[in-house]
């Protein structure tokens, strides 16, 4: 490549540089005033596209028209951002953080169904900008006019923010809420309507950053997720809260994949190594490294990060007579199980997946309510056990039942690895260093094709001839579930397991009595990769192939989801939350194209009516019982 090359495609990188500044200078205000961390933040960018395309085609395609329908757009997901804000996030403030985020994912599955039932399934490719169609020459090559334009975007609107921000009273309050908001609130600032304005900016700028793409960008559907994944990225790289930071970050990953698409593939000592390649992962190692090496971000303030990141828990304590009792009997009807089903086979094959989901869960919560480390990635282990269980099959050609055992190992080096750095940090930059980790992970299998299968994954794992019956392998996962679930609550009994918790609890109290609370958290953070490995192992046998999709940034929020769903301050709340999330996934999506809505609407629901989940709601109904009694 000759270095007039090079230089356009630092070009392009500045050009992309602008719309990831868009998107992630909005969910930085939003999160550095809120403290919600938006997960339908990549939605409102999806909007933005959407919206603009409809209004665009509406108006026309001439100049004044298409920048009209930009800023337009733009404005309208303001609004919609406005009223989610006032609708929804205003009820659930005073809630843990961590179910505000189950909230925003609710809005991200509503959302998605809205924008096909509206637009539909297919993409949707705007008209390119009047004027601005054709191409400029730059060192003898062509280079799109309307990337100038996006190049100038984004240093326009950091220069409008900073003034918004250090020139104006609303900018001065919005600073102030970041450092202390409830001081903000005790001099008699009307927080409800500041937090309303400064969700309304970061969902129009979310928007604008979509609009500005419809020449280049077709809409579609996958946006959302993908969109919040790369603005996280940019955010915790730069420094919550910081504009310049995010723009900093912008440009660094924007042009990082940039300088790796136009490398390629070079031959050093006789190996391939193929650059273009890292584009999918780059920006994640970028925010591993950082979040290492300066947690606080490139232009964050460094802050005292406190390791009691969630509220303390009541001891606990030995199952109830009536528990007991209903185990026993949950435990009978899975054993009798098989028995019973003559008429409906499917429904062996949902038990197994309501396991699998509970191994899945159950090993998550061990981290994230014991241990309090919360993690947006757990799905990178779960990946790991099924690729292990997989290439020990196939490549090894070894027994399926040796390949079970083997499995978790893969998933718990995998976790020993990305455990020990982890541990390092906490709250929302260990969530995102797990996110990146997970990531890293799921890059690898994609395009590992020679080993992993690729996009396409392996196929023919199945088990061995006494278990090709549904029911003995239904069976088995339910000796593997069980056995997995009573040895993580027997852990959290032992000793470990009440050291854990007080480092949780109080950090400088457990270090001042001589416990090692890093030690213990790694040491959880690799038997909940185990635990979680076991999971993914059970799941390639029981579906006979795997994919990187079992690994993606979705699998893991729907291990969130469940875990929160039955309540995170409850063992019995992972086991419940999962089998309620999967069995209304199944039940959902058979009736209608639109589950994703349905689902939502029924997670949001379930957030604003038991914001403790299910089993905390019936736990503190059950005990407000007892003491009247």
């Amino acid at each position: 490549m000759t270095l007039s090359s090079f230089l356009v495609q630092l070009l392009n990188g500045l050009a992309g540089a602008s719309t990831l500044f868009l998107v992630a200078a909005g969910l930085s205000l939003i999160f550095g005033v809120t403290r919600v961390v938006n997960f339908a933040h990549g939605s409102l960018y999806m909007l933005g596209l959407y919206i603009a395309y409809s209004i665009i085609h509406f108006l026309g395609s001439s100049g004044l028209d298409f920048w009209s329908g930009v800023l337009l757009a733009a404005v309208v997901t303001g609004i919609l951002g406005a009223i989610i804000e006032i609708v929804l996030l205003r009820r659930i403030y005073r809630a843990p953080e961590l179910f505000q985020l189950l909230a925003t994912f609710a809005l991200v599955l509503v959302i998605k169904d809205a924008a096909l039932y509206i637009w539909g399934a297919e993409d949707m490719l705007g008209p390119r900008a009047p004027g601005l169609t054709g191409a400029v020459r730059i060192l003898g090559h062509e280079f799109p006019q309307y990337n100038l334009v996006l190049i100038c975007i984004g240093p326009v609107v950091l220069a409008l923010l900073w003034l918004l921000l250090t020139r104006t009273r609303w900018g001065t309050l919005i600073r102030a809420a970041t450092q202390d908001r409830e001081m903000v609130g005790a001099l008699g600032v009307n927080q409800a309507w500041l937090f309303t304005s400064v969700f309304a900016l970061g969902a129009f700028l979310a928007g604008l950053g979509g609009a500005v793409q419809i020449p280049n960008e077709p809409a579609n559907l996958t946006l959302d997720l993908q969109t919040i994944g790369d603005a996280f990225v940019v955010v915790v790289v730069g420094g919550m809260g910081s504009i310049p930071g995010a723009y900093l970050a912008a440009l660094i990953i924007a042009e990082t994949k940039a300088i790796c698409a136009s490398i390629g593939t070079i031959h050093l000592f006789g190996i391939m190594f193929s650059f273009s390649k890292l584009t999918l992962v780059v920006e994640f190692l970028i925010m591993a490294v950082v979040l290492v090496v300066r947690p606080w971000g490139l232009l964050g303030r460094p802050q005292a990060i406190s390791r009691n990141v969630t509220e303390i828990e009541m001891p606990l304590r030995p199952a109830s007579g009536l528990l007991k009792k209903l185990t026993w009997v949950t435990l009978a009807i899975l054993l009798l199980l098989p028995l019973l089903n003559t008429s409906y086979p499917y429904a062996l094959v949902l038990a197994i997946d309501l396991l699998v989901a509970v191994l899945f869960a159950t090993s998550l919560h061990f981290i994230m309510g014991p241990a309090g480390m919360h993690s947006f990635g757990h799905a990178a282990y779960f990946g790991l056990g099924a690729y292990g269980a997989a290439l020990f099959f196939k490549a090894l050609a070894m027994p399926m039942e040796l390949s079970l055992v083997l499995a978790p190992l893969v998933a718990g080096l995998g976790a020993l690895l990305f455990g020990w750095f982890c541990v390092r940090l906490s709250g929302v930059y260990l969530a995102m260093l797990t996110l990146a980790f997970s990531q890293i992970v799921w890059s690898i299998a994609y395009q590992w094709e020679e080993v992993t299968g690729g996009s396409n994954g392996l196929f023919g794992i199945w088990p061995a001839p006494w278990l090709a019956d549904k029911s003995a392998y239904y069976y088995l996962t339910l000796a593997f579930t069980v056995a997995g679930v009573l040895l993580m609550r027997r852990i959290l009994f032992s000793p470990f397991g009440y050291a854990m918790r007080a480092g949780r609890d109080s950090f400088l109290r457990s270090d001042a009595i001589g416990i090692d609370v890093k030690r213990m958290q790694w040491i959880a953070f690799v038997l909940a990769g185990l635990f979680c490995g076991m999971a993914g192992a059970l799941y390639s046998f029981s579906k006979g192939s795997i994919s990187p999709e079992t690994m993606s940034i979705s699998h893991s929020v729907d291990g969130l989801v469940m875990v929160l769903l039955g309540g995170l301050q409850t063992l019995a709340g992972p086991i419940v939350g999962s089998v309620v999330f999967t069995w209304l996934h199944d039940v959902l999506a058979q009736q209608t194209e639109y589950w994703r809505a349905l689902l939502g609407v029924t997670i949001l629901i379930l957030v604003l009516a038991f914001p403790q989940g299910i089993v905390g709601f019936i736990r503190s109904r059950f005990e407000k019982e007892e003491s009247r009694a």
